[in-house]
């Protein structure tokens, strides 16, 4: 899986140092992270419509789409895929890291 990521990474890395006229990766970094982030939140509700539609074949339509936009983020960024899977590397061994609520009380 991690080969999938690198080569897209790639790709959309390489198409930042080397734009190719008609490129909709060259188009979106062109037009800087204004563009992609608002790519971003529409991929992320698309997703979210289409999980709440409980259509799997959308979902994974919408969910690779938005991994895509937020690979183009991280090279607009300047953030290697590298720094992601390590910080998902680390997150992945804790245990017991679930977040503690405390009880709010609603009659003060």
């Amino acid at each position: 899986m991690e080969d999938v990521f690198k080569g897209l990474y790639d790709i959309i890395l390489d198409r930042k140092d080397n734009p190719q006229e008609g490129s909709y990766t060259c188009y979106l970094l062109n037009q800087g992270t204004d563009k992609i982030l608002k790519k971003c939140a529409e991929e992320c509700g698309e997703t979210i419509i289409a999980a709440k539609n409980k259509n799997n074949t959308e979902t994974v339509a919408e969910i690779s789409d938005l991994l895509f936009h937020l690979m183009v983020l991280m090279v607009n960024e300047g953030i290697e895929l590298d720094e992601v899977i390590k910080e998902l590397d680390i997150r992945r061994q804790k245990q017991g890291n679930l977040k503690k609520f405390h009880n709010v009380d609603k009659n003060s």
